[in-house]
């Protein structure tokens, strides 16, 4: 599924319209260039869940848990930017351990969280070419795994 995104907050809204699909064990990849919205997806995903604490990029500290004030699963919200090995590299994350009872989000996680599960939501994000505002987005959803196979994700574009 292709989206086009205008303006910060539409990536916002995206991320609020993306919490209302997840539930406890999904696993998020979001890749795109640096400043292209993946945090800004996360700041919209952690309000939709309703979860504590200002998301933040976790660039710095690598992972950041954010638990749930409404009674759902916490947001591990992951930047894997700094890290250069796969899964290994990640081990003392213990992402395996918190996916069962967590929604975790892996930035620049391609190539290194994929053994986690085979059910997993990637979501790639582009700026688009000849913009002149640079606040165009044209973000690419794909499903993969069973989990992702009857999901309606079409409630992300409206």
């Amino acid at each position: 599924m292709d989206i086009v995104v205008g303006s910060p907050e539409a990536m916002g809204d995206m991320g609020r319209r993306l919490a209302g699909l997840l539930r406890a064990g999904d696993l998020v990849m979001l890749s795109g260039e640096l400043g292209a919205g993946k945090t800004t997806l996360t700041r919209g995903l952690g309000e939709g869940l309703g979860v504590r604490g200002a998301v933040t990029s976790p660039t710095f500290v690598i992972a950041r848990v954010h638990p749930s004030l409404a009674g759902g699963p916490p947001l591990v919200h992951v930047d894997a930017y700094r890290l250069g090995g796969g899964l290994d590299e990640m081990e003392d994350l213990d992402l395996d351990v918190s996916l069962p009872d967590s929604v975790i989000v892996v930035e620049w996680g391609e190539g290194k969280v994929e053994e986690l599960t085979d059910d997993r939501l990637h979501i790639r994000i582009h700026r688009a070419v000849g913009d002149t505002s640079d606040e165009v987005r044209h973000v690419t959803v794909t499903g993969l795994g069973q989990r992702w196979a009857t999901a309606d994700l079409g409630v992300l574009s409206a």
